[in-house]
């Protein structure tokens, strides 16, 4: 008997399988000091959800998105004020989970399976390169549905 070849732990594809393959590079981003006013009025007008939320340095310090502006909406009414006059740094998400650049799709969509997130930011070298939504993943998955892998 002959010996057996090391299986290679790195798996081949015959087509673009990674999350910088199929995330969004051009952003809507906001900043902390931004009313929540002017970030449903982004929405609005880009057709988006949600968007990162980025220091004056260019840093990645959280996500907003349709589900907090509910929060501030629904406060607003309970303490009889005015709607959409605070600033995006009190109702955004700090504690942002990211993925890296390199992550396959299938990885990826294992994220969103296990997380309740509709988008996530996407890193490299500690920097905001794109983001990827769960919408990304099932346009990337028709794209390969196709494909056979190795």
């Amino acid at each position: 008997m002959g010996r057996r070849a090391k299986e290679s732990s790195k798996k081949e594809y015959d087509a673009p399988i990674l999350v910088e393959d199929y995330m969004t590079r051009k952003l809507v981003t906001f900043s902390p000091e931004q009313s929540i006013l002017e970030v449903m009025e982004s929405f609005a007008k880009h057709h988006i959800s949600g968007g990162p939320v980025m220091d004056d340095n260019g840093f990645l310090v959280g996500i907003i998105s349709e589900a907090d502006c509910m929060k501030q909406i629904s406060e607003s009414r309970y303490f009889n004020q005015p709607i959409l006059d605070k600033s995006v740094e009190r109702f955004m998400t700090k504690n942002v989970e990211t993925i890296p650049h390199d992550m396959s799709i299938f990885d990826a969509a294992g994220i969103f399976d296990r997380h309740n997130r509709r988008r996530l930011p996407v890193m490299k070298d500690g920097l905001l390169v794109g983001q990827i939504s769960r919408k990304d993943i099932v346009i990337a998955a028709l794209k390969l549905s196709g494909e056979n892998w190795k």
